[in-house]
């Protein structure tokens, strides 16, 4: 609990960094023009194609004439464009984690390990292909458990629960395997997110319900069209950030517990030595000299 605790204040003060600040931009540039490029393609042509869904749907129809009955009509045109952007929401999460985890994560834990670890040994157990195909892979779990579990959001305990949950664990996968690539090795590594994985999945649940806040500020970007073109880029800039502190906190967390496992290791190993040296005995007695003649050659005389 106590590395758990120390390893997040560590990231937040980092986060307050004029460098961190700086590298979430990085990766804010590239999400922005990516999501500016996707919806001057193709959000007239899916904002369309929902409202005909919608449109279609008997129910959406009784109750938007309900609404209109009680005078709230106008929410009916908000609807599509919330249902858009709540469907995007998840690709631009999974997008802002890979773009943070390829892009600033080495950069933030070698930051880390050059302030705090500088004496640790980099044995290089993830090379970046590793890396790549391992977040590819658990990113591709992460949307199968989304799409599986999708109905289950119907249901309301369960909303609050299941999306924070999977975003939890692509997190800890994405994140704890990234800060330990450089470092560990594949030994360690696999020791560490053995013995740690609670504590690791803890942070990734609690920054997938940070993760969460930026989607207030799509709504209300749906809600207030002419705000709308400021509160995209400060939701995207908040998920970045979010995630930079989760790497932070990863990096805090990961290479301090590598350090107490070497640590212990090296205790560990002098006493393993020790019996082979005390067991290891040579009768030198029973070796009898060159010169001395032996029992048989007195016989033979």
């Amino acid at each position: 609990m106590n590395l758990f605790l120390d390893a997040f204040w560590r990231a937040l003060a980092y986060c307050l960094r004029p460098r961190v600040m700086l590298l979430s931009l990085l990766p804010l540039v590239l999400m922005v023009a990516l999501a500016w490029g996707l919806g001057y393609y193709f959000w007239d042509n899916t904002l369309e194609w929902v409202r005909g869904a919608l449109e279609a749907s008997t129910l959406v129809n009784t109750v938007s004439n309900w609404l209109q009955s009680v005078g709230l009509g106008s929410l009916k045109l908000a609807l599509a464009p919330l249902i858009v952007i709540f469907a995007v929401t998840p690709i631009l999460v999974l997008l802002s984690l890979l773009t943070v985890a390829l892009l600033m994560t080495p950069v933030l834990t070698r930051l880390v390990a050059a302030r705090r670890f500088p004496q640790l040994e980099r044995k290089h157990g993830g090379s970046f292909v590793r890396s790549l195909l391992w977040s590819l892979g658990s990113t591709g779990l992460a949307v199968i458990a989304l799409l599986v579990s999708l109905p289950l959001w119907f249901i309301p305990p369960l909303v609050l629960v299941l999306p924070p949950l999977i975003w939890g664990w692509l997190t800890y996968r994405v994140m704890g395997f990234d800060a330990l690539a450089e470092h560990a090795s594949i030994e360690e590594r696999r020791e560490i997110f053995h013995r740690h994985r609670g504590w690791l999945l803890g942070i990734g649940i609690f920054c997938g319900y940070l993760g969460a806040a930026p989607s207030v500020l799509w709504a209300s970007g749906a809600l207030f069209a002419a705000a709308f073109v400021v509160l995209v880029p400060v939701a995207i800039w908040l998920y970045t950030l979010i995630f930079a502190l989760s790497s932070l906190w990863f990096a805090h967390y990961s290479l301090a517990a590598l350090q107490a496992l070497r640590a212990e290791t090296a205790t560990a190993a002098p006493q393993t030595t020790e019996p082979f040296a005390s067991d290891t005995t040579i009768d030198v007695q029973a070796l009898p000299w060159a010169h001395e003649p032996s029992a048989n050659d007195n016989t033979l005389r």
